[in-house]
């Protein structure tokens, strides 16, 4: 029981070591993003890989969980566990109530249907709220929060430690996904809906579910956005970065657990180095997706992850019996 334990939990540990480790060789603004990033990028990658709904709609969702714990902080309380806690709760009543309407779509249109609904949640926090929102200027909370116990979000050492766990609850729980009955629904009802429908399963209720853990995912990490810069304003809703989260899927691997991260560390690795360097920085990631789409859509960790199950030819490395002195 303890051996499965670990075998399970096993490549979820190392990925846990290799992130601590690597924040020693980054700066912690740069580990902290990255790991939102991931978080961000999770939701969309279940949808793409396991149900194959491409959204460019996942800037709204997005905003949905950091205006949910901005409008918190900024006007109510000061607590951030509660202005994550309701940004959580605000992405699952949202993706709740419109994912019957959207998940009814097919995939083409699926990924339109979401990209006008980032561009009115843009118009709505930028215009028609501006009231509440503050408009471009924003809502400024970083000197509203308190410090909180066990892990003080409102330190960026702690707040990393703390999104870490939370990371590696999220790759537990989409790994667990992975291999459940639903797991298996999800892709099948994306390589053959009638089979699904024949068996006695619906293909609209395991859409429907997918569509709501994805985005509610995507709100967790919005609201993780607005703790940790204790800033919101109507740019993250904005659906001029629409493509990111489909960017960084691919560019990590589609539907591979450990992707998100993989691609969030190159993309946000590329942006921050080559911007410095080069204006028009995106050319090279588009490049760089050409090829990755060319070399079979695998992505890095699609295609490194193999190679890092090989096992080593031992009986090369090692003389044989008569050879050794």
């Amino acid at each position: 029981m303890l051996k499965s334990a670990l075998r399970w939990w096993s490549g979820i540990l190392i990925a846990f070591l290799v992130v601590a480790g690597l924040r020693l060789l980054m700066p912690l603004p740069f580990a902290n993003e990255i790991l939102i990033f991931s978080i961000y990028v999770m939701g969309h990658n279940f949808l793409l890989g396991r149900v194959g709904f491409i959204s460019f709609g996942q800037p709204a969702y997005l905003g949905v969980g950091a205006y949910a714990a901005a409008f918190y902080l900024f006007y109510f309380g000061h607590n951030p566990y509660v202005g994550i806690l309701l940004g959580l709760l605000a992405g699952l009543l949202v993706t709740l109530l419109i994912g019957p309407l959207f998940v009814r779509l097919r995939s083409d249109y699926f990924a339109l249907v979401n990209l006008a609904l980032a561009v009115i949640m843009y118009y709505l926090m930028e215009k028609v709220l501006a009231g509440i929102t503050h408009g471009d200027n924003g809502l400024w909370f970083l000197a509203r929060m308190t410090s909180t116990p066990v892990l003080d979000l409102t330190k960026p050492s702690q707040f990393f430690v703390f999104t870490l766990l939370l990371a590696v609850l999220l790759w537990g729980f989409y790994k667990y996904l992975d291999e459940t009955v639903y797991g298996a629904c999800c892709l099948a009802t994306k390589v053959n809906e009638d089979k699904v429908q024949f068996l006695g399963y619906s293909n609209f209720r395991i859409r429907w579910l997918a569509f709501v853990i994805a985005n509610t995912t995507t709100a967790l990490a919005g609201s993780l956005y607005a703790v940790y810069f204790g800033f919101v304003s109507p740019e993250i809703t904005s659906f001029h970065r629409a493509a990111d989260p489909v960017v960084v899927t691919i560019l990590g691997g589609v539907g591979t657990l450990y992707g998100p991260l993989v691609g969030a560390i190159a993309y946000t690795g590329m942006k921050d180095v080559l911007s410095r360097v080069i204006v028009n920085w995106e050319f090279f990631v588009g490049f760089l997706l050409v090829l990755i789409m060319l070399a079979g859509e695998k992505g890095i960790w699609g295609t490194l992850e193999p190679l890092l199950r090989r096992p080593l030819p031992l009986r090369r490395l090692l003389p044989a019996a008569g050879d050794r002195r």
